[in-house]
């Protein structure tokens, strides 16, 4: 396995790679779900480590402050998938705060880590984020707008943990006599 060093730099490697694919306006909201299980080779929520959360979150917010992104950190399902962000996120969109602290056992070791990484966090329940990073299938669909699109990465895996990554679009409507703006397909 590598170490936490090679862990932080391929996470960063890996949201360079994806920004690089999609485009995304400042202030946009990327939701990342992690299995730190996942990642060091074990079942998800059978393996947590502080340490790889700590690791992956340092190398996701190079990026995502690179890219004047907020972070969105997915809790595991014992919070019900609760999302861990700044406070400026949650007001900007109008997000309701909800009280809870993640713990490595209880929110997972990566939505811990987001939240004392963060300068000020708060948990919510629900977003409608702009696009989205599933490290380690722990299921961040519902936490995207409508129209998710996959984003076919070179990078598979980080650590032993599948990766999948998907933009979110405008809803087409108005059928067969409508004309569509093609920059935002």
């Amino acid at each position: 396995m590598n170490t936490l060093d090679e862990l932080e730099e391929q996470t960063a490697s890996l949201l360079e790679e994806f920004f690089s694919n999609i485009s995304c306006n400042c202030g946009d909201i990327l939701v990342i779900g992690c299995s730190t299980s996942e990642v060091l080779g074990h079942q998800i929520g059978t393996y947590s480590s502080k340490e790889a959360g700590e690791a992956i979150i340092r190398g996701a917010l190079k990026i995502t402050q690179k890219f004047c992104v907020f972070l969105a950190a997915q809790c595991c399902e014992h919070l019900n998938r609760a999302i861990i962000l700044e406070e400026k996120a949650a007001s900007l969109y109008h997000l309701e705060p909800v009280n809870v602290i993640p713990q490595p056992k209880a929110g997972g070791s990566f939505a811990t880590a987001a939240y004392y990484s963060f300068q000020k966090p708060v948990a919510v329940e629900h977003i409608q984020a702009h696009a989205g990073i599933d490290i380690g299938d722990t299921f961040i669909g519902m936490h995207l707008k409508p129209v998710a699109v996959p984003i076919r990465l070179t990078t598979k895996t980080l650590g032993y943990a599948h990766i999948c990554a998907a933009r979110t679009r405008p809803k087409f409507i108005g059928g067969s006599r409508a004309c569509y703006d093609e920059t935002i397909i």
